[in-house]
C-alpha cells in the first residue's frame, strides 16, 4: 500500500519514522565506507590525513554532515519504539517487559553475528545491551527523561574530555599494526580476516565506551518524543518542530564546523585542540541530527516533499535488513575473500560507491515492501522474538 499524500493524521506519524530511518541507512552506510575500506586504526576524515582535493573535501564534507549525526539518529528512533510498542502492548492488555526483553536477546544475537563473523563495526550489540536500562525509564515522568537526556549528554562530553587527554598524553601511530590490517583485510585467508576482526571488535567496544552516554542520552530522548506524541499529530508539534529545526542546524551546525576547523588545523598530530573540537562534536553532532529530524518532519507536512521522500520510507521499513546488507556489499567488495579492493579506495570514491548502494537499496527496498509486509532480517527478529512466523 502507497503512504497516503494527503493530510497527515495521527496514524500516519510512522511515515515519518521510517523515511527518517531510510536517511539514517544512508547516513550510516556514508561514514561507514572508510571504515569498511580501511583499518580501524587509520583515520582518514582529517584534511591532513588524505591525500588530493576531492577526498579532502569528501572528508570533510562526512565529517561536518554525517560524522556522529546517524548512530545517534539510529539511537533516537530506537527509543521511539520502545514508546510505539509500549502504546501497541497498552492496547493489547499485554506486557511490555518480557516482549522487549526478547528481542533486544535477538537484537543481540544478530549484533554478534554480524561482529564476529562480518564487520566489526557493528551498533547492534550497543544497542541491545543499552535497550535493557531505558526499560527501567519507559514509566518516568517526561521531566525524568529530559532530565537524564541532558545528563547522559553532558557525561558524554566530560568523557570525551577525559579520553581525549589520556589520548594526547599517549598517542603514538601504530604504523605497523596499519600494515598489518592492510595485509590481512586485503590478501588474508578467512581465518586470518576472523582473526583480525576479533582484534578489531575488541579494541572498538573498548573505544566505544565513552559513546554510551550519548547513545542512551538520545535513547531516552527518543522515549520522551515518543511519550509526549511529537509525531503522533505533527500540525500540533509544529512550532516545536520548527524550533529545534533553527536550533539544531544552527548551534549543531556551528559545533561541528567548531569539530572539523579544530581537526583540520592540528594535523596528523593530537593537540590541546583536539580536545576542544572532540567536546564540540559531542555536544553538537546530536544538535545537528536534531535540526535533520525537524526539518525532515516539517517537510513531511508539505504535499510536494512528502512525495519526494516517500521512496525512502521502505529502505527504513526494512532499516535492519539494509544495515547488514551494506556490511556484505562492503566486506565482498574490500575483503580479500571477495574483490579485493581493500585500502585501494579514497573518501570521494567511498562517497560516491555509498550513493550508488543506497540507490540500489532504495530500488530493491521499494520492490520488497510490495510484495511482503517485513524485510527479510525483520521478519526473523520477529520469529526469533515471538517463536512464531506472524
Amino acid at each position: 500500500m502507497k503512504p497516503s499524500l494527503g493530510p497527515i493524521d495521527p496514524g500516519e506519524r510512522l511515515l515519518v519514522i521510517d523515511i527518517l530511518r531510510g536517511v539514517a541507512v544512508l547516513g550510516i552506510l556514508i561514514v561507514n565506507m572508510d571504515s569498511y575500506a580501511w583499518p580501524l586504526d587509520l583515520s582518514r576524515l582529517g584534511w591532513a590525513d588524505s591525500t588530493g582535493v576531492f577526498d579532502r573535501l569528501a572528508g570533510a564534507f562526512i565529517r561536518l554532515f554525517a560524522e556522529g549525526k546517524f548512530y545517534t539518529l539510529f539511537s533516537f528512533l530506537f527509543g521511539f519504539g520502545l514508546a510505539i510498542q509500549m502504546g501497541r502492548a497498552e492496547a493489547r492488555g499485554a506486557p511490555i517487559a518480557r516482549l522487549y526483553a526478547r528481542r533486544l536477546l535477538v537484537l543481540l544475537l544478530i549484533g554478534l553475528t554480524h561482529a564476529l563473523l562480518v564487520w566489526y563495526g557493528d551498533i547492534l550489540v550497543t544497542y541491545a545491551i543499552l535497550g535493557f536500562p531505558l526499560l527501567l525509564f519507559r514509566h518516568r515522568r517526561l521531566k525524568t527523561l529530559m532530565i537524564g537526556t541532558i545528563t547522559c549528554w553532558l557525561v558524554a562530553a566530560l568523557l570525551e574530555w577525559l579520553v581525549s587527554g589520556i589520548a594526547l598524553a599517549q598517542w603514538s601511530e601504530d604504523v605497523a599494526g596499519v600494515a598489518r590490517a592492510i595485509q590481512i583485510y586485503g590478501h588474508g585467508t578467512f581465518g586470518h580476516i576472523f582473526a583480525q576482526r576479533l582484534r578489531d571488535v575488541k579494541v572498538l567496544y573498548l573505544v566505544g565506551l565513552s559513546s554510551l552516554p550519548t547513545v542512551f542520552a538520545m535513547f531516552l530522548l527518543g522515549l520522551w518524543a515518543g511519550r509526549r506524541g511529537v509525531f503522533q499529530d505533527l500540525g500540533a508539534s509544529r512550532l516545536l518542530l520548527k524550533k529545534t529545526a533553527f536550533w539544531g542546524l544552527v548551534i549543531g551546525g556551528a559545533g561541528n564546523l567548531v569539530y572539523v576547523l579544530g581537526r583540520d588545523l592540528t594535523g596528523e598530530t593530537p593537540s590541546p585542540l583536539d580536545v576542544i573540537s572532540g567536546m564540540a562534536h559531542v555536544l553538537g553532532a546530536p544538535l545537528l541530527m536534531l535540526g535533520y529530524v525537524a526539518s525532515i518532519a516539517l517537510l513531511v507536512q508539505r504535499e510536494s516533499w512528502r512525495r519526494r521522500l516517500a521512496p525512502l520510507a521502505p529502505v527504513g521499513r526494512m532499516a535492519l535488513t539494509n544495515y547488514l546488507l551494506q556490511s556484505v556489499i562492503c566486506t565482498t567488495a574490500f575483503y580479500s575473500y571477495g574483490l579485493g579492493y581493500y585500502a585501494r579506495i579514497g573518501l570521494a570514491g567511498g562517497l560516491l560507491l555509498a550513493v550508488v548502494i543506497y540507490v540500489v537499496q532504495v530500488v530493491l527496498s521499494g520492490w520488497w515492501m510490495r510484495r511482503f509486509a517485513h524485510g527479510p532480517m525483520e521478519w526473523l527478529w520477529r520469529v526469533l522474538t515471538y517463536g512464531q512466523a506472524i
